[in-house]
């Protein structure tokens, strides 16, 4: 888990200016306002440094008009621009609390005179991730799929038709009975009809005799 860990906090490693306590740094960072994004600049003297990787913070304090204002920064924040090493100060303590208690110009800190911006080295960033042997990268490596054997998937088919059982007959549809049924019906109850009052009314015609016809 510490491994996997260290892994993500790796990645969100940023290349920064390599400064200590005592300098004197400008710092970049984004201030939103609602739905506005600007960029706002904090200069002052880096009061100290704390914790390490993706976790390191370094607090910055300047004198605002008589009163002292700090202000802490994470190193690798997405929400920091830049950081500009403006002067190298000259102390030997690793916390400058004791700036807290000075006023004015006791509250400066020595500055080198040999020092130039120029010369400010960068820090190492985010590592590059490992890319396998066969050039691949993460995205591009993929594994084709495995073909089972045909013998294999001759007999699940056999299986799986014996699961099913034999297939069912076909069934005649139940529009074709109903068409059939009415013909039947009406076929016996024509011949099972009574004569009309017309037909038994109406006289039988004489049959002549033959000879008489003659």
């Amino acid at each position: 888990m510490n491994e996997l860990i260290q892994s993500v906090e790796r990645r969100q490693l940023r290349q920064v200016p390599e400064f200590r306590v005592g300098d004197r740094v400008r710092v970049h960072f984004q201030v939103i306002e609602g739905q506005r994004r600007r960029t706002q600049v904090f200069e002052g003297v880096v009061l100290k440094i704390q914790g390490k990787g993706a976790r390191r913070t370094f607090t910055v304090r300047k004198l605002s008009f008589g009163v002292g204002v700090e202000r802490t920064f994470p190193v690798h924040s997405p929400k920091i621009e830049r950081i500009e090493v403006a002067a190298r100060g000259e102390v030997r303590r690793a916390k400058l609390y004791y700036l807290r208690g000075r006023v004015g110009r006791r509250a400066r800190v020595r500055e080198s005179r040999e020092f130039r911006p120029e010369d400010v080295g960068m820090t190492p960033g985010a590592e590059p991730e490992p890319v396998p042997a066969d050039g691949a990268g993460p995205e591009e490596a993929v594994e084709e799929p495995v073909e089972a054997p045909e013998e294999d998937t001759a007999a699940a088919d056999e299986a799986l038709a014996a699961d099913e059982g034999p297939a069912p007959e076909a069934e005649v549809p139940e529009a074709e009975a109903e068409v059939e049924a009415p013909a039947e019906v009406e076929a016996e109850a024509a011949e099972e009809e009574p004569p009309t009052e017309a037909e038994e009314a109406q006289p039988e015609e004489p049959k002549k005799d033959e000879g008489q016809s003659a």
